[in-house]
């Protein structure tokens, strides 16, 4: 006997789940001057002081040519500066500035507090099961 449904299918509302919370923190982040490619990047140069591009590109999930253009209006707004690697001319290092360190402490506040608005109301056990649950959901239409 085929499963019965009794409601949408568990990807559309996980799809559906996924852009409202997505809008939510574009809209957070966007009101403290910030987007989610800044914030992604800040974040993966706090763990990574000083990166090349290449390298950042892959810690945040974009494309080389996205993560330049990026990199162009965050430097431009004077968050991060680009130099040439001296060990290797054909890379460029990229470091925070004062000004990204500020950018950083006011998105992660937001970030903070984003995280604390998706948890609201919802037990620590429960977390844990929505954890296990999307990890085995990424399982089941990940190729091997």
């Amino acid at each position: 006997m085929p499963p019965r449904f009794t409601g949408p299918p568990i990807g559309v509302q996980l799809a559906t789940t996924a852009r409202a919370v997505s809008r939510a923190f574009d809209a957070a982040l966007a009101a403290a001057d910030g987007s989610l490619p800044v914030w992604q990047v800040l974040l993966a140069l706090k763990t990574r002081p000083t990166a090349n591009q290449r390298e950042l590109a892959a810690a945040v999930g974009i494309g080389g040519a996205t993560l330049t253009h990026h990199l162009d209006g965050m430097e431009s707004a004077g968050l991060v500066t680009r130099r040439r690697d001296p060990a290797n001319r054909r890379m460029h290092l990229v470091e925070l500035t004062s000004l990204g360190e500020q950018a950083f402490l006011r998105l992660r506040d937001i970030a903070i507090a984003h995280d604390r608005r998706l948890r609201d109301g919802i037990p620590e056990e429960d977390l844990e099961v929505v954890r296990r649950t999307l990890s085995r959901m990424s399982e089941n239409v990940t190729p091997d």
